[in-house]
This record gives structure tokens, sequence and C-alpha cells, in this order.
């Protein structure tokens, strides 16, 4: 081989190799999926995002994770829908604060191509692929269940629930009142809409007793409303004259539970909703076709009866 024909040799070899380094890399570039959710500090976030990063990393996958300080902040969740546009996301996996508001930023993420995967709480869209979290109305109804245990001849309801634009406090307020009106002892429902921190439920739930000292039920539907019900039980020292029905689990919430201002927690299932809405955006971004419809993710009824069983500690103590 003349010195020519070896230094054409070299150059096809080295165009060869450039293309598999090139083309490597094409194949190796992470797919980009954007998850916004209603907070991102609660244990419940924490546990939905733990399920995402799990999935993200069986199926490859680049994700970021964004939301408000306030759980009424649409505003700015609408912000972040479209700063994953410009990011150049793939999809959306969202939890929708406004079901109303939120509902024209995820049309326009759609018309850009981006598909979107909803989580926990809904939005007023059609093109959503599929919705993954709690049957919200069932749950409430298992509240309502679980707050007629009360042994009172007459009931008095007072509800700390939060904002009225979330779909999904709204469908589990419904569900609980569904089922707590058939019952002939319920005398009064009172409802009190609070922004959705602790503190807020606090003051709420004193201001709600203060105005009917009748009440003797309360039902609260998050992770915070939940917390600030229960220490206003404990300031007002009524653990004993107050049946409390929550929502969601963290240390705090449980230790509630053991000491008397709550009396039982219906408890979500967050790290399947992390986990099933990343598996299911792979699936999309993958091509393949997913059943459209609602995945329900489980939920539990726990009380201070049966928090120290094995299978109830498990759920109880699911934090990640």
């Amino acid at each position: 081989m003349n010195t020519f024909k070896k230094i054409v040799v070299w150059i096809l070899l080295g165009v060869m190799l450039i293309t598999l380094v090139s083309c490597s890399n094409k194949d190796n570039k992470k797919h980009y999926v954007a998850m916004i959710t209603k907070s991102t500090k609660s244990a419940f976030w924490q546990s939905v995002f733990a399920g995402a990063s799990a999935a993200a990393t069986e199926y490859n996958l680049s994700i970021s994770y964004a939301g408000p300080e306030l759980e009424e902040d649409y505003e700015y969740q609408n912000d972040l829908i479209y700063q994953a546009i410009e990011d150049g996301a793939e999809a959306v996996i969202f939890s929708a604060v406004d079901y109303n508001a939120n509902a024209k930023a995820i049309e326009d993420a759609a018309k850009k191509g981006l598909k979107v995967i909803i989580i926990d709480s809904d939005v007023n869209s059609n093109q959503v692929t599929c919705r993954i979290g709690t049957d919200n109305y069932a749950a409430g109804c298992m509240a309502g269940e679980a707050a007629l245990a009360s042994s009172e001849e007459k009931i008095h309801i007072g509800i700390v629930n939060y904002d009225i634009n979330s779909a999904n406090g709204q469908q589990r307020e419904d569900g609980f009142r569904e089922i707590v009106s058939k019952d002939s002892r319920v005398i009064d429902i009172v409802t009190i809409n609070v922004v959705s921190t602790t503190e807020d439920a606090r003051k709420g739930t004193k201001q709600l007793l203060e105005e009917h000292p009748e009440i003797n039920v309360i039902a609260t539907f998050n992770e915070w409303t939940s917390l600030g019900v229960g220490w206003a039980i404990r300031d007002l020292n009524l653990a004993d004259e107050t049946t409390v029905v929550a929502f969601d689990s963290n240390v705090v919430s449980v230790g509630m539970l053991e000491t008397g201002e709550v009396d039982a927690l219906i408890v979500q299932n967050p790290y399947a909703m992390g986990y099933l809405g990343v598996e299911k955006v792979a699936e999309l971004i993958r091509g393949q076709s997913i059943e459209k419809g609602t995945i329900d993710t489980s939920t539990t009824l726990i009380t201070r009866d049966n928090m120290y069983d094995a299978e109830y500690q498990k759920i109880l103590f699911s934090f990640h």
C-alpha cells in the first residue's frame, strides 16, 4: 500500500470513528421530562419524587422537579409549564393547583407536542393522556365512614379543607359529605377553606371551633391541613372530645394518631403516583400506546387500633 492509499484509509477510519462517536452520543442522550407539582416540601411530595426518581433511573430519563411555595399559586405553576416547553421537555407530569386556571397552559404544552400525564390532582383538559392517583371521591367516602365511627348520638361536623379550586380537595369533600349525610345522627356540616399550610389550618380550625363549639367531628383532606387541625386540637386540649379524620402521613401526624389528636388517617400511595407517572411517560416517549383513563393508586384507612399491625406499619412508615 503506497503512502497516498494509507492516508486515504486513515482518513476514512477517522470519519467512521467520528460518525460512531456522534451516533453513540445521540443514542445516549436522555429524554427530558418535567414534573410540576402543587408543592415540593411535604413528605407526600418527597415520596412522589422518590418514586419518580426510581422510575427515571430504570427508564433512563432525565427529570426535573418543581412546584410553588404555596399550593394556591397556580400562576407560578403555569410559568413552570411554559419554562418546561422552552427547556425542551418532551413530557410534563403535572398535579394541578387549580382545575380551570391551569388548563390553558397545559393545552399550550400539548399543542407544542408535550405529552401530559396527571398525578394527584386533575386539570380541565382533554389533552391529558393518563391520570394517576387516588380515587379522591372514594377516599372521601372512606373518611366519611371513619367519621361515623364516632359514638356520639348527635354529630356536628366541621370540615377544614384547602383551596376550593383544587379538584382533589373538592372531590374528597363530596365523597365525605355523601356518606355522612346519610346518617341521621349528623346534625350539621360546616366547612372552612384555608390556605394549605399548617399554620393557616391551625388558625382556621380554632376559628371554626370558636364559632361552632358544638363540633365534635372534624375532617380534613391533605397533609398540611391535617397537621394544622392536629395542632389546634392539641392547643385547645380537645383530643378526648373531638374525633379527627385526616389525610396522609408523616412522623408528626403518626405521632398525633398515637397520642389522640388524630383518630384516623387516610393514607395515599404517593410513591406509586411518582413511579407510575414516569413509567407511563417512558412508554409514550418510546411510541408505545397506553390505555387512556385513570389509574387508581391505593388508599388505606389507618386508626389507632390497627396502626401497630405489621402491614399498616409498612404503609405508615414508607417515608422515602
